[in-house]
């Protein structure tokens, strides 16, 4: 019987019980470094947490269950997934790369991907096509979609297509939506990463990131790298991830309708430039969100008439608090410029219209009212 994702966030897909026989109705967590045998070539499936633990294998199997892919790898954060990822390329390959990404990630592509003879190229590849800066060397494409912080939104199918005639890796950040909303393996995408700090845990108590991949082929190097390098994910965090997990539709559903309220309030105060929000109408990515997602999410950006407003706002707020990240049960409002953003070269700030006066707000579950009204009073 197939599930549906509600019930896929609670339930596995699987006949065979779990390592736990208690019955315990919360996956236990097994808080162990090392595994005893019971002789020579007699192992119960697991040696050392480094290689896996029962935690992180069971969250791991929920991941790749949302997703649908062949494997979950879980890390301990995102940005750690992202540079396991990296490590499938070598010297001298070539990766395109959307040019509105997280800061984290434009950070390690400019300086530790780039110190290891790693070519990055940066397009806007919700405008261009990717096939033009294929080059011989081309290995991957790598984007988000709506990306960060600007919201833009990519065809997944169609770079996808680019992506398989040129035998590429299309690799996608699925943060901003969780499994919930969309499903890029589905869609095409080959490697699908999420810092599961964000949507998936759900509560801004912990961090954590995860790989999850469209093959077996692709599965067994994330393996290699995470066995090799030794970034998984302690036990008691995977506990938290699978916890959060659980509550992941209803959040989800709550957080995207409080967005589109706030989206369309923000869109009528005179001090607000422009709203940002794939779920408003006149989005020019409103399309394809409908085409190949199941929801707009709860992320939005905006943009207010001055520098010293962004600074009233971000003193005023009380219930939504000013604080990197995103994704959990509270609303957080962000200043890009300073924070997520803070190490993206000045040039490519401008160009993607990041400035002074943008705000990005991850939109919460609280009462629709009380958040329009904690901004209200910010903005007077």
């Amino acid at each position: 019987m197939a599930y549906d994702i509600e019930t896929k966030c609670i339930h596995l897909e699987e006949k065979e019980p779990t390592c736990d026989k208690s019955g315990a109705i919360s996956f236990p967590i097994y808080q162990t470094a090392t595994f005893a045998h019971l002789g020579l070539g007699k192992s119960t499936g697991y040696d050392y947490s480094r290689l896996q633990n029962p935690t992180r294998e069971q969250v791991e199997k929920v991941v790749a269950n949302l997703e649908g892919g062949a494997d979950a790898v879980a890390f301990s954060s995102g940005m750690s997934a992202i540079a396991a990822v990296m490590e499938l390329f070598h010297p001298g390959d070539h990766l395109i790369v959307d040019d509105d990404l997280y800061g984290g990630s434009v950070r390690l592509f400019l300086n530790i991907s780039n110190k290891n003879g790693i070519e990055v190229t940066s397009v806007n590849l919700s405008k261009e096509s990717a096939e033009p800066y294929i080059k011989e060397n081309t290995k991957a494409i790598f984007m988000e979609t709506p990306t960060n912080p600007m919201m833009n939104v990519i065809d997944i199918r169609k770079i996808s297509e680019a992506a398989k005639k040129s035998n590429l890796l299309l690799i996608v950040d699925n943060t901003f939506l969780s499994p919930y909303f969309q499903n890029p393996l589905k869609l095409g995408a080959d490697i699908v990463i999420h810092s599961g700090t964000k949507y998936l845990g759900g509560h801004n108590d912990t961090i954590a990131g995860f790989v999850v991949s469209g093959t077996r082929e692709i599965a067994e190097k994330i393996r290699f790298i995470i066995k090799t390098t030794g970034a998984g994910l302690s036990p008691f965090d995977s506990w938290l991830i699978l916890r959060g997990i659980k509550t992941l539709a209803v959040r989800m559903e709550k957080a995207q309708e409080n967005a589109l309220r706030l989206a369309l309030w923000l869109k009528d105060r005179p001090e607000v430039v422009r709203t940002i929000y794939p779920g408003l109408t006149d989005h020019p990515g409103y399309q394809i969100m409908k085409k190949q997602t199941r929801g707009f999410g709860a992320m939005l950006t905006f943009e207010v008439s001055s520098k010293e407003l962004v600074e009233q706002i971000l003193k005023k707020v009380k219930i939504i608090q000013f604080a990197e990240s995103l994704g959990g049960v509270e609303t957080l409002i962000t200043y890009p410029i300073t924070q997520t953003h803070a190490d993206v070269p000045p040039e490519s700030l401008a160009k993607n219209g990041i400035n002074d006066r943008v705000l990005r707000l991850s939109v919460g579950i609280e009462n629709s009212e009380d958040l329009i009204g904690d901004l209200e009073q910010a903005f007077r």
